[in-house]
This record gives structure tokens, C-alpha cells and sequence, in this order.
């Protein structure tokens, strides 16, 4: 039996202003955009070369998921883009306007930075050693 993780949920304020981000700033590929009703698109992105997983870019819809948007982890770092080149990233991030919490960190497990997307949502760009 295989079984993998085909997409994680994001939720978002507007479906056009994520992918502006992702797309446009991160560099991810648009991987679907299909209309389901008048309100509502399946949405999904991911970083180039990504094999699997998916971000479904779901705009929310009521007062509850719009309250968690930014803050579908209480806070923490809740998604993690790993590269194979943190220098190369980091300073294409910057040069796009990507906000940076923190300045990059050097651990154990390698080179880490963490990130905002426009919706309050933190990322870890890291570089595992090798």
C-alpha cells in the first residue's frame, strides 16, 4: 500500500491575491484552477519540481475560517519549503519583497529562515545539511 499527502488546505481572503503571492513572488506553479460554483474555485499551487504535495488555496467562507486565516497553527511555523540552495532563495525572496520575520539561522539540521505570506501564514525556508 502507498499513501502520500496530496494536498494541505490553506485558507486564504482571496483566491486571485494568493496565487498573486505564490505564483508571482514564490514561483510556484499553478498546478489548477477550476471554477465549482460562482463563489467558489479548487485552487491548487506548488513549489516547482514538487512531485506531491499541493496547497489548495481554499477562500474562506464565514466568519470562523476568515478568523483563521493566518493562524491555522496558533501561531507556529506551519509550512516548510525546503531548498536546495538557501542563499540562492533567501536573496531572490528579499529581492521580491517577501517579509522576513528573523534574520537566517545556521542549526544544526542546516539553514533556516522564517517567512510571511501576505495573510499572516509562517513558513520555514530552510536547507537541510548534507
Amino acid at each position: 500500500m502507498a499513501q502520500f499527502i496530496s494536498a494541505v488546505s490553506l485558507v486564504v481572503p482571496d483566491y486571485d491575491q494568493a496565487i498573486d503571492f505564490y505564483v508571482g513572488q514564490l514561483g510556484f506553479e499553478l498546478v489548477e484552477d477550476t471554477r465549482l460554483s460562482p463563489t467558489k474555485r479548487w485552487v491548487t499551487v506548488a513549489p516547482l519540481g514538487s512531485q506531491e504535495t499541493r496547497l489548495l488555496l481554499a477562500k474562506a467562507d464565514g466568519e470562523t475560517q476568515t478568523a483563521s486565516i493566518g493562524n491555522q497553527t496558533g501561531g507556529r511555523v506551519f509550512l516548510f519549503l525546503t531548498t536546495d540552495n538557501f542563499v540562492r532563495d533567501f536573496s531572490h525572496y528579499q529581492k521580491l519583497g517577501v517579509r522576513f520575520l528573523e534574520a537566517p539561522r545556521h542549526e544544526v539540521y542546516g539553514s533556516v529562515v522564517v517567512f510571511e505570506d501576505p495573510f499572516g501564514n509562517r513558513w520555514d525556508l530552510i536547507e537541510p545539511k548534507k
